[in-house]
């Protein structure tokens, strides 16, 4: 007889996606991220970061100053890095979790690869420009987007 415990597909790439914030050096917003074909393979991960070649030890990771002192003009978002990551072919009609619903950037992104559905965990700046723009898009688009109902299942992983 079968495990009846085992986790469902959402919680399974959710949780992918939440393994990959670890790897964000981000010292307040760790963001990960998980694309997921039609037939539930992954295609790709990602998590916010510097490029590659831009040290995360001589970039800013500040929120506050001028500018060009602040991450921000420097960090790739999580979305746009598994987009970036991805090797293969079409990611058309694919989902993908993110542990932070998309800014209205990584969201032109996902439209333009034909990503057809966002499942999010925390939607924490909501009312800010950005999320509002990236929902308009979404809606506009006809891309689905939900939140992540999580199935109350804790696993800790020994590394």
């Amino acid at each position: 007889m079968k495990r009846k415990d085992y986790i469902n597909w959402d919680a399974y790439f959710m949780g992918i996606a939440q393994l990959s914030t670890e790897r964000s050096k981000d010292p307040n917003t760790s963001v990960g991220a998980c694309i997921v074909s039609v037939d539930n393979k992954i295609l790709s991960v990602g998590y916010n970061g510097m490029p590659i070649g831009c040290s995360d030890d001589e970039f800013p990771w500040d929120r506050e100053g001028e500018p060009l002192d602040t991450k921000y003009p420097y960090v790739c978002h999580a979305e746009l890095n598994a987009i970036l990551n991805y090797t293969g072919g079409d990611m058309k009609g694919s989902k993908i979790y993110t542990t932070l619903f998309p800014c209205n950037e990584c969201t032109k992104a996902i439209i333009q690869k034909g990503i057809r559905e966002v499942i999010y965990k925390e939607d924490k700046y909501a009312d800010t420009d950005s999320v509002i723009a990236a929902k308009k898009m979404l809606d506009a688009s006809g891309v689905i987007y939900r939140q992540y109902n999580p199935i109350g299942k804790d696993i800790t992983l020994s590394l």
